[in-house]
């Protein structure tokens, strides 16, 4: 059974670091690598602060938005992406849950 937004918690990505997500919205389909799993601490969420750091293959980059993203183990979320611009491999892309 897919998790809720809300339900989801740092332990359900952390397995995931190096894995790549699907994102297909408004005739763009776009691979994002999760590079990065990062706890942040305390939250009103239960379960805590984290962050979710991608890299697309370098090209346009997305404006921020919700877009749905897929992964094998985890199903379609939708999640509220944020642009942090271009790096040396390609685009930088965060979620943040708080």
């Amino acid at each position: 059974m897919q998790k809720s937004v809300a339900d989801l918690r740092v332990e359900d990505f952390e397995p995931c670091t190096g894995k790549n997500f699907r994102l297909a919205a408004a005739g763009v389909a776009l691979e994002l690598k999760l590079i990065e799993v990062r706890r942040l601490g305390q939250a009103v969420r239960e379960g805590g602060a984290f962050s979710l750091s991608f890299l697309s293959a370098p090209g346009p980059i997305l404006p921020q938005a919700i877009y749905p993203i897929e992964h094998p183990a985890l199903g379609t979320l939708e999640l509220f992406i944020v642009p942090l611009g271009p790096k040396k491999d390609g685009n930088s892309y965060e979620i943040i849950f708080t």
